[in-house]
């Protein structure tokens, strides 16, 4: 039997969103769950551990890169690959790089864009 790979979506306040990304991972043979909001996501991820954490950029009390940075600083987090998505293009890649993400998308963006980074991401870390 061949594991799906777990995939974290953490979101701020867009459920609808969220619901999107489960949805379209699920269908896409991937087990998808998902946080609200930064302090949930690190609780999950711990009791989780996900493959790939795909984080929102701008959230309420504690921001992508912030979440980031604490994953790459945990022991038990800071081999999983994290992309960052964000609206604000600005300065993404250098703010991705700066906080430990292993990639970035600018949202919105399409479900093939995900997927193949997804892939890349995941291809990447089996090596």
């Amino acid at each position: 039997m061949i594991l799906k790979k777990k995939i974290l979506v953490v979101i701020d306040d867009e459920t609808s969103l969220l619901k999107v990304l489960l949805i379209r991972l699920n269908h896409s043979g991937y087990d998808a769950f998902g946080a609200v909001g930064g302090q949930e996501g690190l609780d999950l991820a711990r009791q989780k551990m996900p493959d790939l954490i795909l984080l929102d950029k701008v959230m309420p009390k504690m921001n992508g890169y912030e979440v980031a940075g604490i994953m790459k600083k945990d022991e038990k987090l800071k081999s999983i690959s994290i992309i960052l998505m964000s609206a604000e293009v600005e300065n993404l890649e250098e703010r991705a790089r700066e906080c430990g993400a292993d990639g970035y998308l600018s949202k919105p963006f399409e479900t093939e864009a995900l997927l193949t980074m997804i892939k890349k991401h995941l291809a990447t870390q089996a090596k």
